[in-house]
Parts: structure tokens; sequence; C-alpha cells
């Protein structure tokens, strides 16, 4: 397994190794031992599953309490998926990074607590894993509004094509009234 660091502190992308042979692959897609060696010490509480058609929007989400840590990977289909820095502490406050991820590479995206969370499905039958380290609390959810120019984020949606996002996705704060990280 490899870490690699992305452009917001914490935010690393994991290239798992994989075994190919005729019958097809493997990779374990989460050794602890392995993990904490790159820095990533995590409990995980629960794993979700979400399936998606394309240019369906998802986010941007955290929790401001029982904050959650994230380990994301694609099972099927491709995203493009953004991290935005919701901690007022540090250096970065207020920046994205963004990454691909697919079902055919075998890689996954840590996200720390303290950071905004969303993906947009660029295949149809999108499905996408993540483990969380808390429970998800609907007191604590939060949404940052996936368009605010201040995040400067390039959502790569065909020219005049709006994403599909739920009530709540669409109804997202903007950074400058969130609700952030100390």
């Amino acid at each position: 397994m490899r870490a690699t660091a992305l452009a917001l502190p914490g935010v690393l992308l994991i290239e798992h190794r994989v075994f190919d042979d005729a019958r097809g692959a493997f990779f374990e897609s989460w050794n602890e031992r392995d993990f904490a060696a790159a820095g990533i010490e995590a409990r995980f509480v629960q794993e979700n599953v979400s399936r998606s058609r394309a240019y369906v929007l998802r986010g941007l989400h955290y929790q401001i309490r029982q904050t959650q840590g994230k380990l994301v990977r694609v099972l099927s289909g491709e995203i493009f998926d953004v991290v935005v820095d919701l901690r007022r502490s540090s250096a970065a406050f207020g920046r994205s990074c963004t990454v691909q991820l697919d079902a055919a590479a075998a890689r996954s995206l840590w996200v720390p607590p303290g950071f905004a969370h969303g993906f947009l499905a660029l295949a149809d039958e999108t499905r996408v894993q993540y483990k969380v380290t808390d429970y998800w609390s609907p007191e604590a959810e939060r949404t940052l509004q996936w368009n605010d120019p201040a995040l400067g984020i390039r959502w790569p949606l065909p020219e005049g094509r709006a994403p599909q996002l739920s009530a709540k996705d669409a109804g997202g704060a903007p950074l400058a009234r969130a609700e952030c990280f100390p």
C-alpha cells in the first residue's frame, strides 16, 4: 500500500497493492497495521454504500459534533471526489482538493475529521463505499454549499447540465455562514 499526501493536510490518496492472476484480482482495502504505518489510526464503526446515477452530486457533508473520518472507495463507476478543509485553525481553511476515483483502480481516499466531503457521480450505477469513524448523527450533520464561489470548485458537469441534488444538498450553507471547526 502507498499513501500519497494531497493538497490538504491529512488527506491521503491510498493506492492498494493488487495481486492479479488468471482468476482475477485481490487487494486488501483495509489493513489496520498498514494504515497505521501511513499515519491513519482509525477505528471504523459504520460502513455505508451509496448508489448513484450519472451527475448525482452528494455533499458537501460533515458532522460538527461526532466528527467522522472517512475512508472512501468506488465499487463500480467513477466519481469526482471533493474535500474541503473546515478547520479555522488550519492554514488551508476553506481550500478544497479533488481527485477522481473509479472502480478500475485500487485506490481509496482518506478524509480526516474536520473536513467536508462530497462527490459527483460520473457514470450510471456508481457505487461508493465509505467507512466512518463515528456514527451518523442527524443533529450533528451539516451541509456546505456545493457551488459556493468562495470554494472555487470546478465540478466536471457538461455544459448546461445541473447536478441532481437532494433537498438537503441543494440548501447547503455557504462557507461564510457555515458552522466550522476550531
